[in-house]
């Protein structure tokens, strides 16, 4: 199996693009090929557009479409820029993947998870569905919400960060049930990034294999 495909996964403000950066400064001092990914947003025109199509609130899109819209941008990302780098044993390290779709459509607006599980699976690889290394990231709701205000972000225009506390209730809930069923880790995001950076290499190192 070529190349190293990361996830790393959890709900805004948990410090995953931080987090993704970091690693991938390591691997590239390691001489190894390596892109990183922000889904839905990428390196890509095509994703940089149907992001905001995805995250802004003025569009008022269906939840159905947030998925089937969501799923689009996932493959083009995947065919034109995990794929290729994974063939060069690179290593992709992606900032949420089809998890993100069952907690915020899923258990958030309430999209049956089966047809999103089914949906993905049907226009993505098993490579993509069950990552080499995954981690979610997790917060308490006082220090989650002091990082989200604190940032120079108009989450009123956003679509998942505008909404109501019982749907971040669903969302953060929603992970626990995600990482058992799919075997994620589950890592407290509260330390220092350099702590942090350490604490999930070392977690991915003792899943490396022999």
């Amino acid at each position: 199996m070529n190349g190293r495909y990361i996830v790393l996964e959890g709900q805004d403000a948990t410090g995953k693009s931080t987090l993704a950066n970091r690693l991938a400064e390591h691997y590239r001092r390691q001489g190894r090929k390596v892109v990183v990914m922000h889904e839905p947003d990428g390196d890509l025109p095509s994703a940089k557009v149907l992001r905001t199509l995805l995250k802004k609130k003025a569009y008022d899109l269906d939840p159905h479409s947030l998925v089937l819209l969501f799923t689009a941008a996932r493959n083009e990302l995947w065919r034109k820029l995990a794929e290729p780098c994974l063939a060069k044993d690179g290593v992709v390290i992606s900032a949420r993947n089809w998890w993100s779709t069952l907690a915020y459509q899923g258990y958030g607006f309430g999209i049956d998870l089966g047809f999103i599980e089914e949906l993905t699976r049907k226009c993505l690889p098993e490579r993509y569905v069950s990552p080499d290394w995954g981690v979610i990231l997790v917060l308490d709701d006082a220090e989650r919400d002091k990082r989200r205000f604190g940032r120079e972000y108009d989450s009123s225009k956003d679509t998942y960060e505008s909404q109501c506390d019982d749907f971040q209730r669903a969302v953060t809930n929603s992970y626990y049930k995600i990482a058992k069923k799919y075997r994620v880790p589950v890592m407290d995001a509260s330390p220092p990034p350099d702590e942090l950076f350490r604490n999930v290499l070392k977690l991915f190192m003792q899943n490396a294999p022999d």
